[in-house]
C-alpha cells in the first residue's frame, strides 16, 4: 500500500480511455484517465494498442503501461470516489 490508498490489485479496458480498477479495499470503479495521461512518457500508452496494454503492478500498488509509464493511484482513488479529480473543484 502506498501511503493511505489502498493498492490497485486489477485493472480491465473499458473502452479505449476508460479503465475499470480495483482497489485492495474492495472499490471499483471506472475511470476516463485518457486526459491525465500527458507528456512524453505516456506516447506510446496513449494510442489505442498501448492503452491496452495496462497493467496492475503488486510492486507499485498502482497501473503501468509498457516504457515506464503510471498513474497514481491516490489521484484515481479520489476520481473514483469523489468524482473529482484532486486538482479539480465540486461547482459551488
Amino acid at each position: 500500500m502506498i501511503g493511505l490508498t489502498p493498492d490497485i490489485t486489477a485493472v480491465s479496458v473499458v473502452s479505449y480511455g476508460v479503465l475499470r480498477l480495483t482497489f485492495a479495499d474492495g472499490l471499483i470503479g471506472e475511470v476516463d484517465v485518457l486526459g491525465r495521461m500527458r507528456g512524453p512518457v505516456f506516447e506510446q500508452a496513449v494510442t489505442p494498442a498501448g492503452f491496452a496494454a495496462v497493467a496492475a503492478d503488486s510492486e507499485s500498488g498502482t497501473i503501468v503501461w509498457p516504457g515506464g509509464a503510471d498513474l497514481a493511484p491516490d489521484t484515481l482513488y479520489e476520481r473514483i470516489t469523489t468524482g473529482l479529480w484532486p486538482d479539480e473543484h465540486a461547482p459551488a
